[in-house]
């Protein structure tokens, strides 16, 4: 083979070698049912943060407040493309404006109930359209406590309702923690 026609040969291999490259698929397995570190504004997990966005290494920002003298607490967590853009994936807000009534509304208008996450805690999920973006919503109010997963783009070939209820079964234990049980102020139960 004379020298020019092994070029062209090692080319062409590496050519059909690159486009048979298998994509960067989509892990579409279900959300991890425990928290675990590392988390992002420090309580929500980032391995489940990546998997529902399919965004690797997002930009974060926010905090939650759970405990101050007042008995306040809230607090939000955006999540935004790791490109710099200050493009949102999801938001994840906690608020002391929970209006029970606002359930049976967004049911009666075609969201679907939350499964039992917490005692004396009900919510709704459903699908949204952000822009050409299909993502999903999920409300859980316990009290006057409110808390919204929101996913602006989810990573395409996943199920965004399942995963918004997957991920607010996994904050919503501390985040919606009643203030005065042993789990909310780090103590272990007797």
């Amino acid at each position: 083979m004379t020298r020019p026609s092994r070029a062209a040969a090692v080319v062409a291999c590496m050519l059909i070698a690159g486009c048979s490259q298998p994509d960067n698929k989509v892990d579409t397995t279900p959300l991890p049912t425990a928290a675990s570190p590392p988390y992002i504004c420090d309580h929500i997990p980032l391995k489940a943060v990546e998997q529902m966005t399919g965004l690797h290494s997002p930009l974060t920002e926010g905090q939650f407040i759970l405990t101050s003298d007042s008995g306040w607490r809230g607090g939000v967590c955006g999540v935004y493309e790791p490109t710099g853009e200050r493009w949102k994936a999801l938001n994840i807000v906690l608020t002391s404006n929970g209006n029970p009534d606002q359930i049976e509304s967004e049911v009666r208008n075609g969201a679907k109930r939350l499964p039992k996450i917490l005692p004396d805690a009900a919510g709704y999920y459903a699908p949204t359209k952000f822009r050409d973006n299909a993502g999903a919503l999920a409300v859980l109010i316990r009290g006057k406590f409110m808390l919204v997963v929101d996913m602006d783009r989810g990573a395409e070939g996943r199920d965004h309702e399942a995963d918004v209820v997957a991920l607010m079964r996994l904050i919503a234990p501390k985040l919606l923690a009643d203030p005065t049980t042993p789990q909310s102020t780090g103590q272990k139960g007797a």
